[in-house]
C-alpha cells in the first residue's frame, strides 16, 4: 500500500485501487510532528442511499502512536463508534502495550500548508445524553453551540467565563451526532484555546457525549 499526501487530502493506492480522504482543515497547528506512528484510515463511502464509514487499519502496530486519518464528510454517529472500538482494543492490549503511545486525529493546516495533529488518547466517548447535573456545552451543526439552553455562535466560546454563574461546576462537552468530522475537529481546536478564569469552574477534557 502506498499513500500520497496532497494537502488537504490523502490518496491511498492499494492493489491498483485509489481512494481519497478529505481531511478536516484549520489555520492553526496543535501538534506538528508525531514520531513512531501507525496510520489508520476511515473513508467516506456511499452505498445506494446510505453513507458508510470504512475502516482501513492494515498498518496498525499496537505499540506505536496511532494517527487517525478520517474523512471530514463523515458524521460523528458513524465515525466515533469505529474510533471507540479501536480505542478499546488499544487500552485492553497486554502483550505489546506501550503506556506512552498516544492517539491523534490528523487535519490539514491550510495556512501553513502542513499536516497537523490533535491528541485524544484520554477521551472517553459516550453515545448518550449527559446527566442534567453537569453543565454542558453542546456543539450543533453549522457553527452553533448551546450553553445552558441558550444558542451562541461557536466563536463566542472565548466569552465562556461570562456565561457561567458564580458557583462550582464541571464543564462537559457534547456534540450533535450529525455534526461532520470536519466540524468536530474545528470545534476541538476552539476547545483547545479555552481558558477558564473563574474559580471553581473546570473543564473535563476526558469525557465527551455524542447524541
Amino acid at each position: 500500500m502506498k499513500y500520497l499526501l496532497l494537502i488537504p487530502f490523502f490518496v491511498l493506492i492499494s492493489c491498483g485501487n485509489k481512494e481519497a480522504i478529505l481531511l478536516p482543515k484549520s489555520n492553526v497547528t496543535i501538534v506538528s510532528n508525531v514520531e513512531d506512528h501507525s496510520p489508520i484510515y476511515i473513508f467516506f463511502r456511499n452505498n445506494a442511499k446510505d453513507t458508510l464509514a470504512a475502516v482501513n487499519r492494515k498498518n496498525e502496530i499496537i505499540s506505536t502512536n496511532w494517527i487517525f486519518n478520517i474523512d471530514k464528510r463523515l458524521p460523528l454517529r458513524l465515525v466515533l463508534p469505529e474510533v471507540m472500538k479501536l480505542q478499546e482494543k488499544k487500552r485492553n492490549e497486554v502483550a505489546h502495550k506501550n503506556e506512552l503511545a498516544q492517539n491523534y486525529y490528523s487535519y490539514a493546516d491550510s495556512l501553513h500548508k502542513n499536516l497537523a495533529f490533535i491528541p485524544f488518547t484520554d477521551v472517553v466517548y459516550k453515545m448518550e445524553k449527559p446527566s442534567t447535573f453537569e453543565s454542558f456545552i453542546y456543539f450543533q451543526k453549522n457553527g452553533f453551540v448551546k450553553i445552558n439552553n441558550t444558542i451562541y455562535s461557536n466563536t463566542q466560546l472565548s466569552k465562556l467565563n461570562d456565561l457561567f454563574i458564580e458557583h462550582e461546576c464541571e464543564i462537559v462537552f457534547s456534540f450533535d451526532k450529525n455534526v461532520s468530522f470536519g466540524e468536530y475537529i474545528q470545534d476541538k481546536i476552539l476547545i483547545d484555546k479555552l481558558v477558564v478564569q473563574k474559580k471553581g469552574i473546570w473543564i473535563n477534557h476526558k469525557k465527551e457525549f455524542i447524541y
